[in-house]
């Protein structure tokens, strides 16, 4: 439950200066950039639910929700927001920006949250440090050519109760002499955490078995930079910034050509147990996937996770959801198979009707660009009315169903390869390539858009899905709520975007 308290203040806004109240609040954190923030309500949870509890106002800035029930966080035009209508989020901040800098009144900056890392573990598994304290008090580098240094093999691995290292343990290999000069030395016990090796990890695999050097430069420059990086929650920060700077340190030196060491970073959220928790021990809500696998299939748990909800978000574990999933892959083997272990007859080579056609290649469509952008709950939402529509079809084309359980392999590949079988192929579906759809069946005749007065929904029609904008902005000028929601105002701007919605500013 959010606090806070008027402080009686107000800021100008610099733009159109208006008056903004000065809060403060708890969610606010003093230490993150600096410590003070412009609340958006209408677009951003936490700001909607501090607003909705202090009376705030809440305004609608970007279209795409209903601000009265809850924030907008998505994409969409700009309203209410002077030479910022019609302008997409990217673009409206690019805008916004850029007037800022033309009218002296602001400047572009990006600000870096750097804190210092500590680098060393007082622990044998890691990456020795390749230091050598000599008895003089100096310090050096191990030699170029003993590097790699590597870790002594030991019978145990054992406690200093010193603090230091267990590698403090083994005297033959901490203590040495240098050849040259015949000072006696003692190696650094400490060790380098596990950042040191997943820093860079990735360009081993691009050339894993190279003695000579990090990485060929040939190999990295085909290779690199990785196109999707997936990992936890605890990534989002610290792994890529270490990784960032590892990479860009290389950079300098010359030994990879590429700036950055990742195009894009995809981080998956947590799955916690059914009573909202963090799964631990301790409180007895771990679940074993073994346990799942055993009683619902392989089949059951990968496609559950998969549509619990958005891959990034934190999701609690329902076994219900687990049984809901299970019901509908007994559903599609069903779709196929009958009761005695025969094809379905209704599958043939035949022509499909309008309507299953075009949901048919929907499907195509719908689950290819999900996969590709990650959102696997919707791909699988997708399927499911597929299915739906085949149980209501006379007759299932047997290109259509082929390219059904095409899709369904990537989610559910042993009911997958079984029903491939079962179509009469005797080769795997794994390297079948990929199905095709057809645009001209994934649209449809005709489409709803909404009509807006002042970003105020007022009246909902169906058009031709290929009318132009300035059709669509005639006809919401000419519908009669449109004309009662404006009568006797001034209309100052008509915003119509094709296929969605007609916006009418008046005042």
């Amino acid at each position: 439950d959010k606090t806070g308290v008027f402080t009686g203040a107000y800021a100008i806004n610099p733009v159109n200066g208006r008056k903004v109240p000065v809060w403060i609040a708890d969610y606010v954190l003093g230490g993150y950039g600096t410590g003070a923030i412009m609340a958006v309500p209408g677009h951003d949870e936490r700001d909607w639910e501090f607003a909705q509890k202090f009376g705030l106002p809440i305004v609608e800035v970007v279209q795409g929700g209903d601000v009265t029930k809850g924030a907008y966080t998505g994409d969409g035009p700009h309203v209410n927001s002077g030479f910022l209508d019609g302008l997409n989020v990217k673009d409206a901040i690019n805008r916004m920006i850029a007037w800022l800098e033309e009218n002296g009144k602001g400047q572009r900056k990006v600000t870096y949250r750097l804190r210092d890392w500590l680098f060393s573990r007082q622990r044998y598994w890691g990456e020795p440090i390749p230091i050598l304290h000599f008895e003089d008090g100096t310090m050096e580098t191990v030699p170029e050519e003993e590097l790699p240094l590597l870790l002594p093999e030991v019978d145990e691995i054992r406690p200093t109760g010193t603090g230091e290292s267990p590698l403090a343990n083994v005297p033959e290999w901490v203590n040495v002499v240098d050849p040259k000069t015949g000072r006696k030395a003692r190696r650094e016990t400490n060790t380098m955490p596990q950042w040191a090796g997943s820093c860079w990890y990735y360009l081993r695999f691009i050339d894993p078995h190279n003695d000579k050097e990090l990485v060929n430069k040939e190999l990295a420059r085909k290779w690199l930079p990785v196109d999707l990086y997936v990992g936890g929650a605890e990534h989002a920060v610290l792994h890529l910034l270490y990784a960032r700077f590892w990479h860009k340190v290389l950079y300098d030196i010359g030994v990879v050509d590429t700036k950055e060491p990742f195009k894009k970073l995809v981080n998956q959220g947590m799955i916690l147990g059914e009573n909202n928790e963090k799964m631990s021990k301790s409180r007895g809500n771990v679940v074993n996937p073994d346990d799942i696998v055993n009683e619902y299939g392989a089949d059951t748990l990968r496609m559950y996770e998969m549509f619990m909800g958005p891959l990034e978000a934190t999701k609690a574990w329902n076994t219900q959801g687990v049984e809901g999933m299970h019901r509908f892959l007994a559903r599609v083997w069903r779709l196929y198979i009958g009761e005695d272990g025969r094809l379905n007859p209704k599958i043939a080579d035949a022509e499909a009707s309008d309507s299953f056609r075009r949901v048919w290649h929907r499907t195509i469509k719908k689950v290819t660009e999900d996969i590709e952008a990650m959102r696997f709950n919707t791909a699988i939402s997708q399927m499911m009315i597929f299915v739906n529509e085949a149980y209501k079809a006379d007759v299932l084309p047997r290109r259509a169903m082929e390219n059904f359980v095409q899709l369904l392999s990537p989610f559910a590949p042993h009911i997958a390869e079984e029903l491939w079988q079962r179509l009469g192929h005797a080769d795997t579906i794994t390297y079948e390539p990929w199905p095709e759809y057809e645009e001209a069946w994934t649209v449809d005749d005709e489409v709803e858009i909404v009509l807006q007065v002042s970003g105020k929904i007022v009246d909902r029609v169906r058009i031709p899905a290929d009318m132009e904008p300035a059709a669509m902005e005639k006809l919401a000028l000419e519908n009669e709520k449109v004309k009662a929601a404006t009568a006797g105002k001034t209309i100052r701007k008509v915003i119509a975007v094709k296929g969605k919605l007609v916006n009418i500013v008046a005042g």
